[in-house]
């Protein structure tokens, strides 16, 4: 089973280097890593290009970038990973031995900060992914190429990109809910403030299921 890393990019070169070094030895054994670069005013496509193994520059929007990753990928399954979030070290092995067939799944999830407050967030974000078969992008969602192509890749929108996979995704299959912990940064939390984010992904998402377009929610989210 080869893997392929999509990570879509956009002005990221405080992260981006630190994420790519960690997937370095993923490349040894024949998986690959795919960056898709949405316009980078900074220096993040130099940084890509001297450590990933394809770089390619589209239009910015999240889904577009990855769709856009995974028509140039490679391997038998996309792996779709934010540039501040770290795999844990042993998740390839994990997929394969875990994951066959047609299958999708995601990572459990660890914010990057200490406070015990975010413990609590993580706990509830992964027991709501576990009971609803729904993932978010800051899990790792991966997907098997050829049930990939049948959904039609991520529904190019400008937020809930994820969510509306994970629909489409969870009619075909339940989700695999892998436990080991990516460890995705806290930044966006501690800059807006704990409650406050709270409050606003909550908002989000009730607006979503009522209809609320993601052009709207984007707006709502920045």
């Amino acid at each position: 089973m080869k893997i392929s890393i999509v990570i879509p990019v956009l002005n990221e070169e405080k992260n981006l280097s630190n994420t790519l070094n960690t997937l370095q030895s993923y490349r040894q054994f024949g998986h690959e890593i795919v960056v898709a670069d949405g316009g980078s005013a900074d220096q993040s496509v130099e940084i890509a290009h001297a450590l990933a193994d394809t770089v390619i520059v589209s239009n910015a929007g999240r889904a577009l970038q990855m769709n856009n990753g995974a028509a140039v990928a490679t391997g038998d399954v996309f792996l779709f990973l934010h540039a501040d979030t770290v795999l844990p070290h042993n998740a390839i092995q994990i997929m394969t031995t875990f994951c066959t067939g047609k299958f999708w799944g995601r990572f459990d999830v660890r914010l990057s900060s200490d406070r015990k407050i975010f413990r609590l967030i993580e706990c509830m974000i992964n027991l709501r992914s576990r009971l609803t078969s729904i993932a978010t992008g800051d899990q790792a969602i991966f997907v098997e190429r050829e049930l990939f192509k049948e959904v039609g890749g991520f529904p190019e929108i400008a937020l809930m990109e994820d969510v509306a996979l994970s629909r489409l995704l969870k009619i075909r299959s339940r989700a695999v809910c892998l436990r080991p912990k990516v460890i995705t940064s806290s930044r966006r939390w501690e800059q807006r403030g704990v409650l406050a984010t709270i409050l606003l992904m909550w908002r989000l998402r009730l607006y979503y299921y009522l209809g609320v377009s993601p052009e709207k929610l984007s707006q709502l989210y920045r």
